[in-house]
């Protein structure tokens, strides 16, 4: 049963670990880094409530995310400005999505059970990561099913 075990590994791992995993990881902790930046100074240095602050963050966040994910991630150029604009409304409307998800966290662990605001927004980034991976990935910045051979 276990027979192929190493190639089975080997598939499973070039499957998953390619150039597009490597650089959307890399992009998202550069985008992670980016929002929670954001986040520390709009909240922790100015003095904005953290729900505000992290409106703004991700503000900030998704425009950056968006321009690293089209250029450098998936490589998706588009020459048809409908097709783009089509595009950057299901980007937005996926990170808003995860914005939610962001934004009911904060205010459950850091308003209603007050833990800390900075290691609670770490926590959610990894959540917010992954749902943001499989967004693209399956419904933005989808690639063609039609393959020539």
């Amino acid at each position: 049963m276990f027979q192929n075990s190493p190639e089975a590994f080997k598939a499973i791992w070039k499957r998953v670990v390619n150039r597009e995993t490597v650089t959307y990881g890399i992009a998202g902790v550069l985008t992670t880094l980016v929002n929670y930046a954001a986040y520390y100074i709009f909240c922790n240095r100015i003095g904005i409530e953290n729900l505000i602050a992290n409106i703004i963050a991700w503000i900030i966040a998704v425009i950056f995310a968006y321009v690293i994910n089209d250029i450098w991630v998936f490589k998706d150029h588009i020459s048809n400005i409908r097709l783009e604009v089509i595009k950057v409304i299901k980007f937005f409307g996926a990170r808003l999505f995860s914005l939610i998800v962001e934004e009911a966290g904060l205010f459950l662990f850091v308003d209603l059970l007050s833990l800390n605001n900075l290691v609670v927004k770490a926590a959610l980034a990894v959540i917010v990561i992954i749902l943001n991976y499989f967004f693209s990935k399956l419904y933005i910045f989808k690639k063609s099913r039609i393959e020539i051979v």
